[in-house]
């Protein structure tokens, strides 16, 4: 009988160790899993090229969203809440942010789109997001987004929401705005649509 409770024993602390390291390797393990299939909503934080085709026989509405992190001291919101492109057409949205500290903060926005399996239609060619954003207290900025929706997004996808978090970047007050990626510029002369309120 004693032998069987120590077996018995044995293997619910064995099975709750693995439990244990389950649940531990779960979030890398989920980010993997996302980054192979992109159905996590995540972006990429890479630079897209300028887009040179325009699909007029169709529209896309694109929401805007802003989120802060608990505990960041910020006002963080989109000019317009949504407007309606083609895809393929460059378009210039703006957020702005306030540092309510009278200290300067970096903050970093992390982008995610929904439905998720529509963030890969999603080009982001300038975005303040690249960038970390160092505000001194009190400070105010404009935050350029240009973007536009690859004209092979499925049609079953007439609806894409942008969302925006903005974390608080801890011990890099001193830092300045990181370069973004691509260290060339090539300037395109395309056609552009600047979303404005109505």
């Amino acid at each position: 009988m004693a032998k069987q409770h120590l077996r018995t024993s044995l293997k619910l602390g064995l099975a709750a160790c693995a439990m244990f390291g389950f649940a531990f390797a779960l979030v890398p393990l989920y980010d993997v899993f996302c980054d192979i299939t992109g159905i996590n909503g995540k972006t990429s934080g890479e630079q897209a090229q300028q887009s040179l085709q325009i699909d007029t026989s169709r529209e896309v509405t694109v929401e805007f969203v802003a989120y802060i992190s608990p505990g960041l001291q910020w006002e963080f919101v989109p000019e317009v809440n949504q407007i309606t492109v083609h895809p393929g057409a460059n378009t210039l949205v703006k957020y702005r942010a306030r540092n309510l500290n009278t200290q300067q903060v970096v903050g970093q926005a992390i982008p995610s789109v929904s439905p998720g399996l529509a963030a890969q239609y999603l080009n982001k060619v300038e975005c303040f997001c690249f960038n970390r954003q160092p505000l001194a207290g009190g400070e105010s900025a404009e935050l350029p987004l240009l973007f536009y929706v690859d004209p092979k997004l499925p049609d079953s996808i007439s609806t894409l929401t942008l969302a925006y978090t903005l974390f608080e970047m801890k011990g890099e007050e001193n830092t300045k705005t990181a370069p973004s990626k691509n260290t060339t510029t090539q300037v395109v002369s395309l056609p552009l649509t600047i979303a404005r309120n109505q």
